[in-house]
């Protein structure tokens, strides 16, 4: 076994500095010497064992198990090390089966009926609303930022992403939007205050978001135009204008994809716009990360353009634009670990110690994946007839620099209520 993990790890870790210790105090070293020193070790032989049959599920349980413990340096520190030297390598081939074993089963794994999804919605977004204040912006933006400059906050480039779909689904005041999966509610109270649109209707799962978002549009005097219920997106009735989905689709499964885009060609106007705003592989289908999806996110799947397309076609919807996102999570990821690490000890108040092992870890990998996997964010608009948008990308920039301004003019009503 110590053969076979200095193989491994002679093998992905080429550059960089790692010490890892065996159970019994043996330390071997690896990488170039370069960058700042990470150190590891193993508690027990199984956990050395898990690490090589099965990491990609045995490295996080592991980690908030304490059999694999960071001595210096962080579980990112590892986690980038290791995947960096994984880019281009084959997997062995009890991995390849492993995967090949999940990807067929994948169906299983994310099949979110709509009692599957309320319960799954509530293992994640229904913890305490205090965690997410540790590491949230202020508008609770729990999805991708956009960020126009690699120096901007968080706090900026939650609101440039806001700016950014709702200037490429041409909203007009006298329009309703339906928001599926609208968090909570920082999207729905952007459209009526700053865009100034007739309606925003948010549906979640989650009792503690519908709670909050209810709350904010209350206090922000908000409450008849930016409206929220408990509602599957499957469960909704009307027309609506526009749709904008943010951070949801990853919880469809890829069954339910056809499902998800006839329910959104029922739910649009002849001449309305879709954004969708998703998680996605750019090299192909996948199955869902295993850790991930028992710890995390359950009945969670990171979809391929290559999967949506024909659900998006069957559905008689066009696609009108694409847009990849790339590194923008990575950089979002970032600095909710930093803030996070940085009010631990708050979590720890509200959790215990393996949950906010288990939390870092989460974070952790997340980041490491868009940084050297290959995950990204695909915003795609969508439409039932070709001419509801323009012919060129144009209006975007346009539209962007009009919310700038309108931005202004909401801080200081929302300062002066409050």
């Amino acid at each position: 076994m110590e053969r076979l993990l200095r193989a491994a790890l002679s093998q992905l870790v080429t550059r960089g500095n790692l010490r890892v210790t065996l159970p019994d105090g043996r330390s071997f070293t690896f990488g170039d010497d370069t960058g700042n020193p990470v150190a590891i070790r193993f508690a027990d032989a199984k956990a050395v064992l898990g690490f090589l049959t099965d990491p990609e599920m045995q490295l996080g349980e592991l980690f908030m198990n304490r059999r694999l413990i960071v001595e210096q340096g962080t579980i990112y520190d590892f986690l980038a090390l290791v995947l960096a030297g994984a880019r281009g390598q084959p997997a062995a081939w009890w991995e390849r089966g492993l995967d090949r074993a999940r990807f067929l089963l994948r169906h299983v794994t994310t099949r979110n009926t709509r009692d599957r999804s309320r319960d799954n919605v509530a293992r994640h977004y229904d913890l305490d609303d205090r965690l997410y204040a540790l590491f949230l912006d202020e508008d609770w933006q729990y999805s991708c930022a956009y960020f126009e400059q690699p120096d901007q906050s968080l706090d900026d480039a939650q609101l440039a992403k806001k700016r950014h779909i709702v200037a490429k689904l041409l909203v007009e005041p006298h329009h309703r939007v339906l928001d599926i999966g609208c968090g909570w509610g920082g999207m729905c109270l952007y459209l009526t205050e700053t865009a100034k649109v007739r309606e925003a209707f948010g549906v979640t799962l989650s009792t503690e978001q519908l709670e909050v978002a209810q709350r904010r549009a209350a206090e922000r005097g908000a409450s008849e135009r930016a409206r929220f219920a408990l509602q599957d997106y499957r469960d909704v009735t009307g027309t609506f204008d526009r749709i904008v989905s943010v951070g949801m689709f990853e919880h469809i499964g890829p069954r339910f994809f056809s499902g998800y885009f006839e329910t959104c060609h029922r739910l649009l106007d002849e001449n309305g716009v879709i954004l969708l705003h998703t998680i996605g592989c750019s090299d192909g289908p996948n199955h869902p990360n295993p850790w991930l999806n028992r710890y995390i996110f359950p009945g969670g799947y990171l979809p391929s353009l290559s999967e949506m397309m024909p659900a998006i076609e069957k559905a008689g919807l066009v696609v009108t634009d694409v847009e990849i996102l790339r590194l923008h999570y990575a950089k979002t990821l970032q600095h909710w670990r930093e803030r996070f690490m940085a009010r631990r000890d708050e979590a720890l108040a509200l959790y215990d110690e393996r949950f906010c092992l288990m939390w870092e870890f989460y974070l952790a990998m997340s980041q490491t994946a868009f940084e050297y996997q290959d995950v990204a964010v695909f915003q795609v608009q969508l439409v039932k007839r070709q001419e509801a948008v323009p012919l060129t990308r144009d209006y975007i920039a346009q539209r962007e620099a009009r919310l700038r301004e309108a931005e202004s003019e909401t801080a200081l009503r929302v300062a002066e209520r409050g």
